[in-house]
C-alpha cells in the first residue's frame, strides 16, 4: 500500500507578524512535488494561524501546535477543537513532548486529546519519542509503545493520525539521530501497530521523523 509524503513544519513559539510572512513568502515561492504525491503541513502559534491561512498557497495546510481535551469552556488560555474547525484549520499536533516533559501531559491525557480531535474531524499529528536517560537504558520501545497504546485504546480509525517519532534527546541539544537510528524506531512502530492495531493500519499510517 502506497503512503502519501507528509513534510511538516513547527515553528514551535517564535515570530513576529513580519517573520510570519517573510517565511509564508518563502514557502509560497518553493517548488515542490505535486500535492498528489506530498503533504506539506506548517504550524505556526496559534495567535499567526489566521494570518498564514489566507496568505498560504492553497496546496499547503496549517496545523495548531495544541488543542484542549474536549468541548470548551472555562478552561482560561486554551483553543478548543471546535475553535479550531470554526478557523478552517484541519491538523492539530498533539502529544509533544515539550509538553509531556514542561507541562507534564502524561500518556492518558494526550490519548484523550487524540482521541477528541480526530471524532471532531481534525487530522493529529501525533509525538511520540523518549529521552536521552531512557534510550540508554534500553527503553525506547517500550517508552514509545506505550506512548501509542494510550492512542490506540481510544481511537477506532487511524486514517487521520500521522505518527511522529520525535526523540527527546535531538530536541535543541545538537544531538541528531542517526536515519538508521529513526528508521528503527519505525519499523518497531510498524511492528507494534500491526499487532496491536491491524496490518491495515500498520500499513497505511504514516510514521515520520520529528523534533
Amino acid at each position: 500500500m502506497g503512503r502519501k509524503f507528509f513534510v511538516g513544519g513547527n515553528w514551535k513559539c517564535n515570530g513576529t507578524t513580519e517573520e510570519v510572512k517573510k517565511i509564508v513568502t518563502t514557502l509560497n515561492e518553493a517548488e515542490v512535488p505535486s500535492e498528489d504525491d506530498v503533504e506539506v503541513v506548517v504550524s505556526p502559534p496559534f495567535v499567526f494561524l489566521p494570518i498564514v491561512k489566507t496568505l498560504l498557497r492553497s496546496d499547503f495546510s496549517i496545523a495548531a501546535q495544541n488543542c484542549w481535551v474536549r468541548k470548551g469552556g472555562a478552561f482560561t488560555g486554551e483553543i478548543s477543537v471546535e475553535m479550531l474547525l470554526n478557523l478552517g484549520v484541519p491538523w492539530v499536533i498533539l502529544g509533544h513532548s515539550e509538553r509531556r516533559l514542561v507541562l507534564n501531559e502524561s500518556n492518558d491525557f494526550v490519548g484523550d486529546k487524540v482521541a477528541y480531535a480526530v471524532d471532531q474531524g481534525l487530522n493529529v499529528i501525533a509525538c511520540v519519542g523518549e529521552t536521552l536517560e531512557q534510550r540508554e537504558s534500553g527503553s525506547t520501545m517500550a517508552v514509545v509503545a506505550s506512548q501509542t497504546k494510550s492512542i490506540a485504546e481510544r481511537v477506532s480509525s487511524w486514517s487521520n493520525i500521522v505518527l511522529a517519532y520525535e526523540p527527546v534527546w535531538a530536541i535543541g541539544t545538537g544531538k541528531v539521530a542517526t536515519p538508521s537510528q529513526a528508521q528503527q524506531v519505525h519499523l518497531e512502530l510498524r511492528k507494534w501497530l500491526n499487532d496491536n492495531a491491524g496490518a491495515q493500519v500498520a500499513a497505511s499510517t504514516r510514521i515520520i521523523y520529528g523534533a
